[in-house]
C-alpha cells in the first residue's frame, strides 16, 4: 500500500530575537520556547489543546528538554513530544518530522520547536572519549589542505571556498560581498542579532578567522527559538484558516553521499552533492524550476557555503557563482533575493532553531 501523500499547511509561526549568548542570562530555553511557541499558536488562531504532537529540536542540553520547554511554554497535556538532535540542521529535522507525522496523516495538528542557548565562540565537540562524528569529513580535509591552527568548522568550509577559487577563479571578493549583502538585509529585520550594515572593505578588512573568511562572513553563535505550527487541509477547513495557511509543497532531506568522502573534494565534502540531490527531488516533486523561484533562505554558516549552495541549487551552473554575485542576482533587484533575513551571518544561528548541515530543501506556496 502507498503511503499517505496529504497536503500540509503552515498555519502559524513565532520566533524570538536572536542574541549573543550570555546576553539575558535569565532568559532561558523554557522563556525562549514559551515565546516563540505562543507567537506561533496565537499566529495560528489556534489553542494549544489542538495540537496533538510535538517535535522540538536543540543541540546543547540534557535529555528531555523539549518536554520542559513545553510544559512551561504551553501546558501539560500528555501528548507526544519528540526530541530531535542533528546538530545544525536540527531545526528543520524538527520541522520534516513535524510534516511526515501530518502528510503521513497520523496527525491533523503538530507542533515544530526549535531553541538554543549556546555557548559563546566557535563551536566544539563535548565528548573527547569517543569517535568524533565529524572524523571521516575531517579526514577529506587533511587529506587535501592539512589542519591549521584555528578552528574547525571555519576551516571546513573556508577550504570549499579555497577550492573553488582554485578550480573556477572565484576572488575573495565574492564571498566577502555575500556577507556585505546579508548585512545589508539584516537591517529590515527586527529579530537579526547583528542589524548594523557594512561596507565591502570593512568585510573584507574584518579579523581574519581563517584564510580569506573574516569575521563578518562567520555566522555567530546564537541564542534563540522558532516555531512552527503545521496541519493537515481537513484542518485547515475545519478551522476556517484558508485565508492564512502556506502549504508546504515539497520539502526533501539529504544526508551525505559516498561522494561526499571519495572524491578528495571539500566542496563535496561540507554538501554539495546531498544539496543538489535535495535540490533536484524538490523541484521535480513540485514541477518548479530555479527561475520561477522568487525568494530563497539557503544556510550561509559562512559566505563560502552559501556562493557553493547558489550552484547546488542551480541558480547557475558550475563555478559561475561569481558572476551571479557580480550581477547582483541574489539581492533585490536581480533575479533571486537571497537570505532577506539577514541569514545566519548577521541574524544569528541558534542550532536548534535553524537548519542546514544534513541538507534540506523545502518549497512553500500560497494555498
Amino acid at each position: 500500500m502507498a503511503p499517505a501523500n496529504n497536503r500540509v499547511f503552515v498555519i502559524g509561526v513565532g520566533m524570538t530575537k536572536f542574541e549573543k549568548p550570555g546576553v539575558r542570562d535569565e532568559f532561558d530555553y523554557p522563556d525562549m520556547a514559551k515565546e516563540a511557541g505562543q507567537k506561533a499558536l496565537a499566529d495560528a488562531a489556534i489553542p494549544y489543546s489542538a495540537i496533538e504532537q510535538a517535535c522540538v529540536g536543540y543541540v546543547y542540553g540534557d535529555s528531555t528538554c523539549g518536554q520542559r520547554a513545553i510544559y512551561h511554554s504551553l501546558g501539560l497535556s500528555g501528548i507526544p513530544i519528540i526530541n530531535v538532535n542533528n546538530n545544525c540542521s536540527t531545526g528543520s529535522t524538527a520541522l520534516f518530522m513535524a510534516r511526515q507525522l501530518v502528510q503521513g496523516g497520523l496527525a491533523n495538528c503538530v507542533l515544530a520547536l526549535g531553541f538554543e542557548k549556546m555557548e559563546r565562540g566557535s563551536l566544539s565537540s563535548k565528548y573527547m572519549d569517543r569517535t568524533n562524528p565529524m572524523d571521516k569529513h575531517m579526514e577529506v580535509m587533511l587529506n587535501r589542505y592539512g589542519m591549521a591552527p584555528a578552528p574547525a568548522a571555519p576551516q571546513m568550509f573556508g577550504n570549499a571556498g579555497r577550492e573553488h577559487m582554485e578550480k573556477y577563479g572565484t576572488k575573495p571578493e565574492h564571498f566577502a560581498k555575500i556577507a556585505w549583502k546579508n548585512h545589508k538585509h539584516s537591517t529590515n529585520n527586527p529579530y537579526s542579532q547583528f542589524q548594523e550594515e557594512y561596507t565591502l572593505n570593512q568585510v573584507l578588512k574584518s579579523r581574519k578567522v581563517y584564510e580569506y573568511l573574516t569575521l563578518l562572513q562567520c555566522c555567530p553563535t546564537s541564542d534563540g527559538a522558532g516555531a512552527a505550527v503545521l496541519a493537515s487541509e481537513d484542518f485547515v477547513i475545519r478551522h476556517g484558516l484558508q485565508h492564512k495557511a502556506v502549504e508546504i509543497l515539497s520539502q526533501e532531506m539529504v544526508t551525505d553521499l559516498a561522494s561526499t568522502f571519495q572524491e578528495n573534494s571539500c566542496i563535496k565534502m561540507v554538501g554539495y552533492d546531498m544539496t543538489k540531490m535535495a535540490a533536484k527531488k524538490c523541484f521535480e516533486a513540485t514541477g518548479l524550476k530555479p527561475v520561477d523561484v522568487d525568494v530563497i533562505e539557503l544556510h550561509d554558516c559562512f559566505s563560502a557555503n552559501e556562493l557553493i549552495t547558489y550552484e547546488a541549487l542551480g541558480l547557475c551552473s558550475e563555478g559561475k557563482a561569481g558572476e551571479l554575485i557580480d550581477r547582483g542576482d541574489n539581492t533585490y533587484g536581480g533575479k533571486w533575493v537571497i537570505n532577506p533575513s539577514g541569514g545566519l551571518i548577521s541574524k544569528g544561528h541558534p542550532l536548534g532553531a535553524t537548519a542546514g548541515e544534513e541538507t534540506e530543501c523545502r518549497l512553500s506556496g500560497d494555498r
